[in-house]
């Protein structure tokens, strides 16, 4: 990064899931750089994270969403009206909320029900991406890539490749997918989700071995497993996923940050 610009940081804001946690907030991940703070997912619980890692709903420049189940969307209302409130002046910028095709209509049918309440008075803009293909938009700071993954009709997978510095893949919820290792090719960092362990694989989610496989075959420098749900707490989610993956390694939990200007 050049001299005087904000630390390349990414941060797990939410490392849970659709099942109430006191210790796991549902899925988001927050990325700064620059003067983006882009925020990939908006779970249950996202905003009182994104304040005990030091940001408010007025700093955040980005949003994509992975796909629309509750657990990954359900703060996007509050998180709308949280920008009104006390002052929507405080926004410096419009907000760019990215998803896959739908998301135009997904908002509108949202404003039909909650109407000027959610309505940013000309302080969002709305950027759809193709949920059958590979795509990339560039804005002023960023290469964003996605393409579609295993999981909804809508869901995709986000790389940022931020110029000079590093490059971040996150999966959203996935199953097995040939189009998440090609994004995640030689990738600095993959947030990937390991849904539930090997002996308890589901469709449309994955496991320690599977994402590491994934990983190792892509060969990513970092991987870092989420989305956990309880019974992954009792699990040998490491042990299992070092049956395919032998790089750097984390288990997500919520306020677990990397300096990306640091990381080897």
């Amino acid at each position: 990064m050049t001299a005087g610009t904000k630390e390349f940081t990414v941060t797990i804001l939410g490392s849970g899931t659709a099942v109430p946690s006191l210790a796991r907030s549902a899925c988001a991940v927050l990325l700064t750089f620059d003067d983006v703070v882009l925020l990939l997912d908006s779970g249950p619980g996202t905003m009182r994270r994104l304040l005990e890692a030091g940001f408010s709903v007025f700093d955040v420049t980005h949003m994509g969403i992975s796909h629309l189940h509750p657990d990954h969307t359900g703060e996007l209302v509050s998180f709308l009206f949280a920008n009104k409130y006390p002052d929507a002046s405080l926004r410096q910028q419009p907000l760019t909320l990215i998803g896959a095709k739908g998301l135009t209509s997904f908002y509108n049918q949202l404003k039909g029900i909650y109407g000027e309440w959610i309505d940013m008075a000309g302080n969002l803009k709305l950027v759809e991406m193709d949920n059958t293909a590979p795509g990339e938009k560039i804005f002023s700071n960023f290469l964003l890539q996605t393409t579609p993954v295993w999981h909804r009709p809508e869901s995709i997978a986000f790389r940022i490749n931020v110029p000079n510095a590093k490059s971040i893949v996150y999966s959203g919820d996935t199953d097995v997918s040939e189009n998440l290792v090609v994004l995640s090719k030689d990738a600095d960092l993959l947030i990937c989700e390991a849904a539930f362990p090997d002996e308890m694989k589901r469709d449309g989610h994955l496991t320690p071995s599977l994402a590491g496989k994934m990983a190792s075959r892509a060969k990513v420098r970092h991987l870092v497993l989420t989305h956990f749900y309880p019974p992954c707490e009792q699990a040998d989610m490491i042990g299992q996923c070092r049956s395919t993956y032998t790089g750097p390694l984390e288990l997500a939990y919520d306020l677990l940050s990397f300096n990306m200007d640091e990381q080897a």
